[in-house]
């Protein structure tokens, strides 16, 4: 996985460097707000999304971040590992 902050998100690639899937976010300060992850089709199913995932939240805990989880897919896998908890910040309203 690999920060592009020109294009404001991390890209996951294969052995060969095809492009498998990207998480987009939008950065303030020490706040960072992930706002989409999408997965190639080719790689959907391997998990690319979950291996995006657990990335983007290691990076945000090891340069002291405060995420917001806009995105529907890191919400619903951070659900599931509440091990992030400490450094994430919910809203009280959905933005769909």
């Amino acid at each position: 996985m690999t920060d592009v902050p020109e294009r404001e998100r991390f890209e996951a690639r294969d052995e060969a460097g095809t492009l498998a899937g990207v998480v987009t976010y939008q950065l303030t300060g020490s706040i960072i707000a992930y706002t989409h992850t999408k997965v190639d089709p080719e790689f959907e199913g391997q998990g690319v999304g979950s291996t995006l995932a657990r990335a983007v939240m290691e990076d945000a805990r090891t340069r002291g971040r405060t995420v917001v989880p806009i995105c529907p897919f890191l919400d619903g896998w951070l659900g599931k590992h509440p091990e992030y908890e400490k450094i994430v910040v919910r809203s009280t309203r959905k933005i769909k």
